[in-house]
């Protein structure tokens, strides 16, 4: 069964669904599918390397069509669906609190839960029901996981198959990093304005 499993998953690597596949994964990973897309896009990448780009490229894109949906989601049905779209996520208070947090800061709120482990999808409904500008919540969305995307790219080209093993050991400190100088760059626009 494994041997089946396997074979059809490199057959599937290596045809013209590959890309396809990804856009489609990244959109449900964005929507309604809690589990990170990249225990797909690391793995991917590996055996792909001559479309590492292009993976990264289709799941940025994946996410941001997924982004947008959850955005209209927000905007046109939330008041109808409002009390089985936060059920769906949990505790109430934890939509209240990402409203308030949307309200307040905005883009780098839309960047930072791209990047870190927060529920996107709660944070792209928020900025719907908020009527927060689409231009820039698709800015917002794009950048943050160009940031994601692209640098798993990046790692699996620089350290090959142990591309995972760098992701797991340093994925903290890299979302710190990152995080921490999207705060710095949102800290100087607020001074500066």
């Amino acid at each position: 069964m494994f041997k089946i499993l396997g074979d059809k998953l490199q057959h599937w690597v290596h045809s013209k669904y590959l890309l396809p596949g990804v856009t489609f994964a990244s959109f449900l990973e964005s929507t309604i599918v809690p589990i990170p897309i990249e225990t797909l896009l690391i793995p991917l990448s590996q055996l792909r390397r001559d479309k590492v780009w292009q993976i990264a490229t289709v799941a940025t894109l994946g996410c941001i069509l997924g982004a947008l949906l959850a955005y209209m989601i927000g905007f046109w049905v939330f008041d109808i669906f409002e009390d089985d779209i936060i059920n769906a996520f949990g505790d109430p208070e934890i939509f209240t609190d990402i409203q308030q947090r949307m309200a307040q800061e905005g883009f780098w709120f839309i960047v930072l839960a791209g990047i870190l482990p927060i529920p996107l999808q709660l944070a792209m409904v928020a900025a719907g029901v908020s009527a927060y500008p689409i231009g820039w919540f698709i800015l917002a969305i794009a950048l943050s996981r160009i940031l994601r995307y692209f640098g798993i790219a990046w790692l699996v080209l620089l350290f090959g198959n142990q591309a995972e093993n760098v992701l797991r050991k340093y994925k903290w400190k890299a979302i710190l990093l990152v995080s921490l100088v999207i705060c710095l760059i949102w800290g100087l626009q607020v001074f500066l304005n």
